[in-house]
């Protein structure tokens, strides 16, 4: 069986969460964050290899909060753990004078290139994406499929709203089955309305697919994934073509990227339907909601209360 990593992105500012890393924010029985779930489930669906993409300055936290005692766990699982680190200056251009803001995305996929060889799934770290979405990527990341599909599980857009103001989702469109998707648009400010969602008074399905950032790319055994390459390219072009015109807060994200390919017939992006809820924590105040629904998962015996004594 091929051997497959799952990467996750960790590095995000969380500017609209306030105070503190919305990433180690504690929602379990006993202290755990959201991406201790993520991890437990990759583990229990058969990844073989956990890599953190996080920022410099968060390393001591991070470290400290989770990721020693995740390589504790992992290095008892025969799971092989690794960092990297999403920098503002690693970049294939002249950096724009006054630029603060993260790369996005594409940077931070980009940033694991030397650590990935074979079949990789990319996830966000303060999303919950449930145990079914881990199995069914993995089990397709161990089959042989082109270089040049993708996968991506297939949420829907009223499941993932807030209700606490607007989110960013890579609204999908899908082919008739549900199949395929033939577009995806990057789309900012999402808000449930009475009736449904809307992006900046523009109606929106709420049955639509969105794109959680929860994408997987084949390989071959030990072999470096086509698409690394084609983003490491994407790269070089985005900062020819786009940053000049927005060079402090042009972002290179993966939704963008992958729709891009999509519309040029480069890529197939494969829907991988979930039956699991997505929550998340994107303000502040989702933290309740993300509290009472692991309580819930829980009870209901999703999980144990000590997470990780069921692998």
């Amino acid at each position: 069986m091929k051997k497959t990593t799952l990467l996750i992105m960790a590095a995000g500012i969380g500017s609209r969460f306030g105070t503190g890393i919305k990433q180690l924010e504690p929602v379990g029985m006993n202290n755990e964050i959201i991406m201790d779930f993520s991890i437990h489930d990759a583990i229990k669906a058969g990844f073989n290899k956990i890599v953190f993409v996080i920022r410099p300055d968060i390393e001591s936290d991070f470290k400290e909060r989770i990721g020693d005692r995740v390589e504790e766990i992992c290095g008892k699982m025969n799971v092989e753990v690794a960092y990297t680190f999403q920098t503002i200056d690693a970049i294939p251009g002249e950096f724009p004078q006054g630029r603060t803001k993260p790369w996005g995305t594409g940077q931070a996929v980009l940033s694991a290139k030397p650590l990935i060889h074979g079949p990789f799934a990319v996830i966000n770290a303060d999303d919950y994406y449930g145990k079914n979405a881990f199995q069914i990527m993995h089990d397709w990341l161990i089959l042989d499929h082109a270089e040049n599909a993708i996968a991506m599980a297939g949420f829907i857009l009223k499941n993932t709203l807030s209700d606490h103001g607007g989110v960013t989702r890579g609204v999908c469109k899908v082919v008739e089955g549900h199949t395929h998707v033939i577009d995806v648009v990057e789309t900012s400010n999402i808000v449930k309305t009475e009736v449904g969602a809307e992006a900046d008074g523009v109606v929106l399905d709420p049955e639509s697919y969105v794109s959680m950032n929860f994408w997987g790319f084949p390989a071959k055994e030990n072999s470096d994934p086509w698409y690394m390459e084609v983003l490491d390219e994407g790269f070089t072009e985005f900062f020819k073509t786009t940053v000049p015109a927005n060079p402090l807060k042009a972002e290179y994200l993966l939704p963008t990227h992958i729709g891009g390919l999509l519309r040029d017939g480069k890529v197939t992006v494969k829907v991988l339907e979930t039956n699991d809820k997505w929550f998340g924590v994107t303000y502040q105040e989702d933290k309740a909601v993300v509290i009472e629904s692991i309580r819930n998962l829980i009870e209901g015996g999703v999980y144990a209360e000590d997470l990780y004594s069921d692998l």
